[in-house]
């Protein structure tokens, strides 16, 4: 379960590293807290550093420290049963960058992301993660 102040990694190439959960944007039933597939709202904590030259390109980093993002939760380290009984836990807890249309902010996907993003309507998410468990 992800909840206020929750650090979460970033897995994709939108230049962030580390984000802070701030708000998360779903039903009331829960107490805030958030788990996989869920919309969170994130402060970026840390970020890779732009040097000048590469600012003006085009690949240059999307996001800097201190931006106020949309993020969708992907892996989380509270064990989550599945229906056929089995529970699946992560080692840390992830997110992907969002923009206003709700589309990712990166690229890529660099790492493992869970399979039930798919029954959520993340499936573009999944289908760039080199694996989804």
């Amino acid at each position: 379960m992800i909840g206020l102040k929750s650090t979460l990694n970033v897995l994709d190439n939108s230049g962030a590293l580390l984000v802070e959960c701030v708000n998360v944007l779903k039903h009331k039933v829960n107490n805030g807290c958030g788990t996989v597939g869920d919309e969170i709202v994130c402060v970026v904590k840390r970020a890779r550093p732009v040097s000048a030259a590469a600012a003006s390109s085009a690949t240059a980093a999307k996001v800097r420290r201190g931006d106020v993002r949309r993020a969708v939760i992907v892996r989380t380290r509270k064990a989550v049963r599945r229906p056929d009984g089995r529970m699946i836990r992560f080692d840390d807890n992830a997110a992907v960058l969002l923009n206003n249309k709700k589309e990712m902010l990166g690229t890529r996907i660099g790492g493992v992301v869970s399979a039930d993003l798919r029954t959520k309507g993340w499936g573009k998410i999944v289908s760039l993660a080199p694996k989804a468990i």
